[in-house]
């Protein structure tokens, strides 16, 4: 599939030069590993809204805890594995 995709002035420099290093063949293969980078934000940020989304729920169902309850209880199963 052929796509154009019009860069400004400084991202064509900075394509450009990935290529003279020779990091990549050519431009097309800078713009895919960026989009490809791009992806895997979005990817990560939709996981982390879910999540969020699943402790939102949790927390209607359990309720909450202080700080203080869970630095407790941490601190407690850390004495509990050193005995």
């Amino acid at each position: 599939m052929a796509t154009n995709v019009h860069l400004t002035a400084e991202l064509e420099r900075f394509a450009r030069q990935c290529v003279e290093e020779g990091r990549y063949n050519n431009v097309s293969e800078v713009v895919r590993s960026g989009l490809r980078l791009l992806q895997e934000a979005e990817e990560r940020r939709h996981a982390f809204r879910a999540m969020l989304r699943e402790v939102e729920e949790e927390i209607d169902r359990e309720g909450t805890v202080s700080l203080d309850e869970v630095m407790a209880e941490a601190d407690q199963i850390i004495a509990d594995a050193k005995r």
